[in-house]
């Protein structure tokens, strides 16, 4: 069975996307074969890779409502052993549409169960909220990444996201575990970014991963062109950036497995 990780912050522009992408692709590289999950209403999983979110295709919308089988919406990218279930727009009413349906929180859970056996990570983009579709990553998930922006507010935001892990700990998946922060767009500049990192290894330990994601420009031009990072400029600080972090995951992934 693969290992799932979700990727979230209730916090918007923090890096979630990035991360997923990125990490995602350094660990295809490697001969891991990974799935992206975008669950997020935006769509910015998919964009990234290259995927048009117009048109008909079947989407993690589909999933979630039980439309198709998670094999059906399946899209191969143009990495070897990297493939994505793109977003839609109409995940915005998802909460509204399962309200009444049974086991609505393991909708998730239930279709990476039965259809996506032949994985070795899927990675989960979440939407930056706790809506119902994060709550089915957190319930589908293993452990969660979460990215945290270097700004004075974001560590806020991040304790109230453990409480809601914790939560869902508590209720409906007990297996559920933090993998790690990892701190992006790190502007060594400037010294507000050493400020909240000292704060977040303080507040975290060693849960903190050693790699910090720079603020580097071609990180944001990356998906206007449809790739990852690690396509679209290999050598710039981003990439070997996001390369150091996927190195520390699947590391740490060893880790876990062994407890």
């Amino acid at each position: 069975m693969p290992r799932i990780l979700a990727i979230a912050n209730r916090k918007g522009g923090v890096g979630k996307t990035t991360t997923t992408v990125n990490v995602a692709t350094a660990m295809a590289a490697t001969g891991k074969k990974v799935l992206v999950v975008d669950l997020d209403p935006q769509g910015n999983a998919s964009t990234s890779m290259g995927v048009s979110k117009k048109g008909s295709m079947p989407s993690s919308y589909d999933v979630l409502i039980g439309k198709v089988k998670l094999s059906q919406a399946v899209v191969w990218t143009e990495i070897p052993n990297f493939s994505l279930i793109p977003s839609s727009p109409d995940l915005a009413g998802a909460e509204i549409e399962l309200v009444d349906v049974d086991d609505r929180e393991f909708r998730l859970k239930q279709a990476l169960g039965k259809d996506a056996v032949n994985y070795d990570y899927i990675l989960i983009d979440c939407p930056p909220s706790l809506s119902l579709v994060t709550i089915n990553a957190l319930v589908a998930a293993d452990a969660v990444i979460v990215p945290l922006q270097c700004e004075f507010l974001a560590l806020e935001g991040v304790t109230d996201l453990i409480r809601n892990i914790n939560v869902i700990k508590k209720r409906f998946n007990p297996a559920l575990a933090l993998h790690g922060v990892v701190l992006t767009m790190y502007d060594k500049r400037n010294n507000l970014s050493q400020m909240v990192e000292d704060d977040v290894r303080s507040f975290f330990g060693k849960k903190v991963y050693n790699t910090v994601i720079p603020r580097n420009v071609r990180i944001s031009e990356a998906p206007s062109h449809g790739k990852p990072v690690l396509l679209y400029d290999f050598k710039c600080p981003g990439s070997q950036a996001y390369i150091s972090l996927a190195g520390e995951v699947l590391k740490r992934e060893k880790e876990l497995i062994a407890c």
